[in-house]
């Protein structure tokens, strides 16, 4: 007679075994409905999962998190249904949930158009509402193998062999649809009313080039149509917000075929680049470390003590010379501990901090490149802390409070913490890894901030915190980064003479704030519109004659603004003024000048903002103070 205990501490008892769509029925009509699946001593199940022993449940509906997971698992399996009926002779591979969504790919004769996309929805949302029950069932492998094989499906029968064959295959059906998973689904397709598919894509066969192009067709899903409406927004307003749009219209940068993953800095772009370069420099100044410059390419031999040619070699860039193998440098830290190692080092330096705006390169896949988000040439904020086991803490408590000012400045106060723990691949100790593992909680909860553990997301060499920013319209980036590092300065032969006269290794943190320089100018781009800040714009006052009889003075206030520390453009054009002021308002600049015959003989400048407010005349000197102030701000 199963206990079946419930997240609210009561309890039920049933005579026999019990369905979880059972339990939610006994709780209430209401939630039998809802329910989705269960979770069952901490593990999902389907509703039809048949309960004998005693055990905890929670009913996952569409209000769970999981719940929407379910949804988008089953609706990817939704639309390789509706596939199969509109083209019984694609063949459906596999059909992941992702971050908002889902996808799946198939392999079809010809590519899929917009018409199709259109139709396959069309159909998802029919057989969503002839509402066929999803039911689980168990196959032996080589049973299984033998089943795709003869439905045509030459892809799933490869995936379910590369199973071992003492693992029973969990296959899903809705109908005449029948699909490999280990589930959980929802019990019907009833239960599949929000979706909509965005768009198609190309993807390689388990993701290699080498392998067939296969249609990749993109959905999103949800439980509540109000969450979906508010996504499909937010997408549209990132859309706007694009950088690769931006940067054309503001004239920052580009990129083109002839260098893929590389950027082309416009003067612009370069100017803006140097206000974060700068500010940063400030910051890397105040808080005690010492900027140095280490070389582009290093030999294969060091790569190979550090330990990334075995562990990372695929992601670099390597050539040769004199019979001699190098690479690349796809990350700074092996430059600063050749400059740690040269010389004795005592514990009385220690911390011992170094900062470098350091250029690197990585192999980085086409597909996955993505204007300044993801690139494969990119500079680093790089900062590496060389210290003794018992000063972690105190340094990384520091740099997630320096992190933190840095953030705020740049306008992102919301920050997401997580600690990435050791990956499967990797090198040291267990034992170490443990000690690193756990400064780095301890240091975060010092700094009295919640955070997350991802298990297995660490780098090979050593645990990390990721430190996320959350941005206007409400996503999340990935920036900045601290590691403890107990392995590579050992590698490297990094030493210090400690209180006692011995030889000790010290510890490595890996650090940095905006992490990629071109992904944080992406971010703040987005973020911004390229609406920057004052103290960030390119540019950020124009000065607009209204006639030729005020060019003179006009170009005299952008001198003189400009003599004031100011990034000035003066627009003397022979254009009538509501034409400029139309063409510098597409450009974002913080502040319009308009300078007419009454300014000049006032001495004054008609300001308006970049919102289109009208602030009226002021003599010069005020409208200086007034930027000053904002500037110093950072508002």
């Amino acid at each position: 007679m199963p206990q079946i205990r419930l997240p609210d501490g009561s309890q039920r008892s049933f005579p026999g075994p019990v369905s979880v769509a059972e339990v939610a029925q006994s709780i209430g009509a209401g939630l039998a409905r809802a329910a989705l699946a269960g979770r069952l001593d901490g593990k999902l199940v389907d509703t039809s999962h048949r309960i004998e022993t005693d055990a905890d449940l929670a009913i996952v509906t569409e209000r769970d998190p999981e719940g929407v997971d379910i949804i988008r698992h089953s609706s990817a399996h939704l639309l390789a249904h509706a596939v199969k009926e509109l083209f019984p002779d694609a063949q459906v591979t596999i059909g992941p949930v992702i971050d908002n969504g889902f996808y799946y790919d198939f392999s079809y004769k010809r590519p899929f158009t917009p018409e199709d996309l259109a139709a396959i929805e069309k159909r998802m949302l029919e057989i969503s509402k002839r509402d066929v029950p999803v039911a689980r069932r168990l196959m032996p492998r080589d049973e299984a193998v033998a089943f795709f094989r003869g439905l045509g499906e030459a892809y799933k029968a490869e995936i379910i062999a590369s199973i071992p064959s003492n693992e029973p295959i969990s296959l899903y059906e809705q109908g005449n649809f029948v699909d490999l998973c280990r589930g959980p689904h929802v019990p019907s397709t009833g239960k599949l009313k929000v979706f909509k598919l965005m768009r198609l894509a190309g993807a390689y066969w388990r993701g290699d080039s080498k392998n067939e192009m296969l249609q990749r067709v993109y959905g999103t899903a949800w439980g509540r149509k109000e969450d979906q409406d508010a996504y499909l927004k937010m997408l549209e307003e990132a859309e706007k917000r694009d950088h690769r749009r931006l940067g054309t219209q503001l004239d920052l940068f580009h990129m083109q075929d002839e260098a893929p993953g590389l950027v082309f800095w416009h003067p612009k772009g370069w100017t803006l680049w140097q206000q974060v370069e700068q500010y940063m420099r400030g910051v890397y100044r105040d808080n005690g470390y010492q900027e140095v410059r280490c070389p582009m390419i290093l030999d294969r031999s060091l790569w190979e003590r550090t330990g990334h040619w075995e562990n990372y070699r695929e992601n670099m860039f390597t050539t040769a010379s004199e019979n001699r193998d190098y690479a690349v440098k796809p990350m700074n830290c092996p430059g600063h501990l050749m400059i740690y190692t040269k010389g004795v080092r005592s514990y009385r330096e220690l911390p011992y901090r170094l900062g470098e705006f350091g250029s690197c390169h990585r192999n980085e896949p086409s597909g996955a490149l993505h204007g300044l988000m993801r690139v494969r040439g990119f500079t680093q904020d790089d900062g590496h802390i060389f210290c003794t086991e018992d000063q972690i803490l105190d340094e990384c408590s520091a740099f997630t409070r320096v992190l933190q000012a840095v953030y705020a400045d740049f306008g992102f106060s919301n920050v997401i913490y997580k600690v990435a723990t050791r990956p499967a691949k990797r090198i040291g100790a267990d034992e170490l890894w443990d000690k690193a593992e756990q400064a780095l909680m301890e240091s975060l909860r010092r700094s009295r901030v919640e955070f997350e553990v991802t298990p297995g997301e660490g780098a090979f060499y050593g645990p990390k915190i990721e430190y996320s920013l959350k941005d206007a319209i409400g996503r999340v980036w990935q920036c900045g980064t601290i590691q403890v590092d107990f392995n590579m300065p050992g590698r490297l032969g990094a030493e210090y003479v400690a209180e006692d006269n011995t030889r000790r290794t010290p510890v490595m943190l890996h650090r940095a704030v905006v992490g990629s320089m071109e992904r944080f100018l992406g971010i703040l781009i987005e973020n911004h519109a390229g609406a920057f800040p004052l103290w960030l714009a390119p540019e950020q006052v124009v000065v607009m004659n209204i006639t030729e009889r005020q060019a003179d003075y006009a170009g005299e206030v952008a001198r003189q603004l400009r003599g004031a520390g100011f990034r000035v453009a003066a627009d003397l054009r022979n254009e009538k003024i509501s034409y400029k002021i139309r063409e510098h308002s597409l450009q974002k600049l913080p502040y319009q000048l308009v300078v007419g015959d009454k300014e000049m003989q006032a001495g004054s400048v008609a300001v308006r903002t970049r919102g289109g407010e009208d602030l009226g005349a002021m003599p010069l000197a005020q409208f200086i103070a007034r930027l000053s102030s904002e500037v110093a701000a950072r508002a």
